[in-house]
């Protein structure tokens, strides 16, 4: 084991906790320190757009709130890291503490990108626990709720509202939602899931202003009691940047998670990290905050543990309940096997090698326990007339 006795972690959320939760499963005695903004202890965030928001379950904390007492973890709500001093090893917070470290983890995550737009500051963001609670309150029978963006999350948002009886309006510049991250065949399948179940959804929309009534278009005005947006996250790379760590599309690490600088690690939504089979990755997604919580916290006792697993990420909108694995491009040929009509099939992305057609990606709709297989799968030749639903 390493030999430290005061490790920080900058950032609370789904990392953050996994990390500090390893580190005393690991042994480590020695004084730790949780340092986050937001006034509530750590959670995962998933359920802003999920169950929380749909109104299908209460929201959830990752430990109890007396949990880091008892595991002797100072947690510091509502606190800010302002500054980082890299050759000192000490963090500067907002409430006029510093805080020595023998080992640091930057774990501040993402925050929604604001398009450079007329009124684009008045706009709901969905990042915190309170932004989820002002939507969902937002979130009335007949409410007209206009989302700026068809990625995941502004889909998400889309089913959420309807579960409330809200009308949503999507507005997506693509021809198609998720057009590059789905194919043509999947996009479509999932836009028309959206239209049986009452979302407008408005394809090749440029928007150019947000007003306090609705959203002005290249297309016309669209009216809107809410607009939400959701056009993807800007890593928190503020401190980092400004301490003089590298920085790119995220903190740079290594397959082990460690910066530039060997006392300090970086893990989750904020880490563009070296995956040891596909390279530098940048992951905005549960699955990833947890595992690099736990890898950073080994790789800081000096365990030899490396970024070595395949990204992997869920949804849950209306019937489309689904976990994908991999990493497929808009390239990629994506063959279907099993019921679509049913929501119950697994896609496969394939990608042309000259030993012939390489797994990229798979990923299972309505039908479970599968998704070992599938990540098995990821990496190998195929021959595509022999792959099945897996049932």
């Amino acid at each position: 084991m390493a030999m430290l006795s005061n490790i920080v972690v900058i950032g609370a959320g789904l990392a953050a906790a996994k990390a500090v939760e390893t580190l005393r499963e690991e042994g480590y005695d020695g004084a730790l320190t949780v340092v986050g903004a937001e006034p509530e202890p750590p959670y995962e965030r998933p359920q802003l757009s999920k169950e929380f928001l749909k109104g299908d379950t209460e929201f959830a904390l990752i430990h109890d709130a007396d949990w880091y007492a008892e595991h002797d973890v100072r947690l510091l709500t509502g606190v800010t890291a302002t500054a980082l001093d890299l050759a000192g090893a000490t963090v500067a917070l907002d409430n006029g503490d510093t805080l020595p470290y023998d080992a640091l983890l930057l774990a501040t995550g993402a925050r929604p990108r604001v398009p450079d737009l007329p009124g684009a500051e008045s706009a709901v963001r969905l990042r915190t626990v309170a932004d989820a609670r002002r939507l969902k309150e937002a979130l009335t029978p007949g409410a007209r709720v206009v989302l700026v963006g068809g990625g995941w999350i502004g889909l998400e948002v889309a089913a959420a509202a309807r579960a409330h009886d809200a009308q949503a309006v999507v507005l997506e510049v693509a021809e198609l939602p998720l057009l590059n991250v789905l194919g043509p065949d999947l996009a479509r399948y999932l836009v028309d899931l959206h239209i049986q179940h009452g979302v407008e959804i408005r394809t090749g929309v440029r928007v150019e202003a947000i007003e306090p009534d609705g959203v002005v278009t290249s297309e016309g005005k669209v009216a809107a009691d809410v607009v939400v947006l959701a056009v993807g996250a800007v890593p928190e790379v503020g401190l980092a940047e400004a301490a003089g760590l590298r920085v790119s599309q995220g903190i740079e690490v290594d397959e082990h998670l460690r910066t530039s600088d060997p006392k300090v690690y970086a893990a989750g939504d904020v880490a563009l990290a070296t995956n040891t089979v596909l390279g530098p990755l940048r992951v905005e997604h549960w699955d990833n905050a947890i595992k690099q919580g736990r890898l950073a916290a080994r790789a800081m006792l000096g365990q030899d543990v490396a970024y070595d697993w395949l990204p992997y990420f869920y949804t849950d909108q209306f019937e489309f309940s689904m976990e994908y694995v991999g990493r497929g491009s808009a390239s990629d040929e994506v063959v279907v096997r099993g019921d679509q009509g049913g929501s119950q099939f697994i896609a496969y992305w394939l990608q042309d090698g000259p030993d012939g057609k390489r797994v990229t990606a798979g990923m299972n709709v309505g039908i479970w326990d599968v998704n070992q297989v599938l990540r098995a799968m990821v990496g190998t030749v195929v021959d595509p007339d022999e792959l099945t639903d897996l049932r």
